[in-house]
């Protein structure tokens, strides 16, 4: 059996996809995962059922969203591994996250939702794992990073970061200090014994 492919979009249809796209960022990092998808029509300028041709369900949207916002990061953390300076590449890919995703609302409540849900690891989503535990090694290895920092510490890292950017935040320009905390406690320096 020859296996289906999918046919590449003809060129309004590429083109109304990132319309629908780009207007779905706007409005889901305004008002979160309750916004509607006739709001994100009305944004883009196209017809409701232009929306549910691209996107059969909002979760649909939402996750094209959160695999689009992750490869761009991926990008740029696999871009970072050609730096000779680690330590700095890997402080460069977390800012670059906390300023990608910093006041998005839906981002967010979506990674909020898969702590307590099965996760949907997308493919940008393991790529960025795997080029940040490159760097975090070599980071390591030099000496610059604290030796019991694993892979898994640096979702929850920022997660945290995340909620401190949320729009009902005080201050939501506070995850940048956070994130500065925090940078500096992965720091080689900053251990004073080994963790249990």
């Amino acid at each position: 059996m020859i296996p289906l492919t999918a046919k590449p979009l003809r060129a309004d249809a590429r083109r109304n996809r990132e319309k629908i796209l780009k207007a779905a960022r706007s409005v889901f990092a305004e008002q979160g995962r309750d916004a509607q998808i006739d709001d994100v029509a009305r944004r883009a300028r196209v017809g409701v059922g232009t929306v549910y041709r691209h996107f059969p369900t909002k979760d649909a949207l939402l996750e094209a969203l959160t695999d689009e916002l992750f490869d761009v990061v991926a990008a740029h953390a696999e871009k970072a591994l050609e730096r000779d300076d680690a330590w700095e590449a890997f402080k460069d890919v977390l800012w670059f996250g906390g300023e990608k995703t910093s006041g998005d609302r839906a981002f967010s409540e979506v990674m909020a939702a898969q702590r307590n849900a099965e996760p949907r690891l997308c493919p940008g989503e393991v790529a960025l794992s795997g080029y940040v535990a490159e760097l975090m090694r070599r980071a390591q290895e030099s000496g610059r990073m604290r030796p019991d920092v694993m892979i898994e510490d640096i979702p929850l890292v920022m997660c945290g970061i995340g909620s401190a950017s949320g729009m009902d935040h005080p201050r939501p320009e506070a995850w940048r200090r956070h994130l500065g905390i925090v940078l500096d406690g992965l720091r080689a320096e900053a251990a004073t014994r080994p963790l249990d």
